[in-house]
């Protein structure tokens, strides 16, 4: 599914935040078969409202580039942050919305769950990296769309990005283009203590 731009209206703005959630969790259960269906986030209220069924989601906060919202689901409720790169290099590639997300889902239980959607198809098989004052942390990529390969690696990854200034991420489309897209930290802390209060979640 092509991703809609952070630009477009608030209900096109959640819908890739919604197949997120769920592409996470399929993926890393094929890749880690031997995990429980807790920690993968595998569950059928995982999956976004059929059409008719969708609330609008709501708009918690936004601070510097970064926006949360909730979104009901059938059991529970989604919540997500999505935050725009200050800068993108090459400055001249071409490539759709670029943004990184922050999602917990009160339905299946998962919390933390990071997302980067690069805006091109990833190189098939390579990782994406993300380096957040000097920590590194590797990526696996499928599509367009990089995550974390387990739980206790997204919330290593929010709790750098908590006490981090900017977040650099790097990638290398199917054409060969590496690309590197920075996110400034400022404003981070406050929006994603809006889907924490939320889903209650606690830190």
């Amino acid at each position: 599914m092509r991703r809609i731009a952070l630009a477009a209206a608030l209900g096109a703005i959640a819908i890739p935040a919604l197949f997120m959630s769920s592409e996470a969790a399929t993926t890393r259960q094929q890749q880690q078969p031997a995990r429980s269906a807790p920690q993968q986030g595998q569950s059928a209220q995982s999956q976004p409202p059929a059409q008719g069924e969708a609330t609008a989601p709501k708009r918690l906060a936004e601070a510097q580039g970064w926006t949360a919202y909730s979104a009901p689901e059938k059991t529970g409720l989604l919540c997500y942050i999505v935050g725009q790169p200050t800068k993108s290099e090459p400055a001249n590639a071409k490539r759709d919305p670029v943004h990184l997300l922050v999602t917990h889902n009160s339905a299946d239980k998962t919390a933390n769950v990071v997302s980067f959607i690069a805006g091109y198809a990833f190189k098939e098989g390579s990782d994406a990296e993300v380096d957040i004052g000097g920590k590194k942390f590797a990526l696996f990529t499928k599509g367009d769309t990089a995550w974390a390969r387990d739980a206790a690696t997204d919330k290593a990854v929010v709790d750098a990005m908590l006490k981090g200034k900017q977040a650099v991420i790097r990638g290398s489309s199917a054409r060969g283009t590496a690309t590197t897209d920075t996110y400034s930290l400022a404003g981070f802390t406050q929006v994603i203590s809006e889907i924490d209060k939320a889903c209650k979640v606690k830190r």
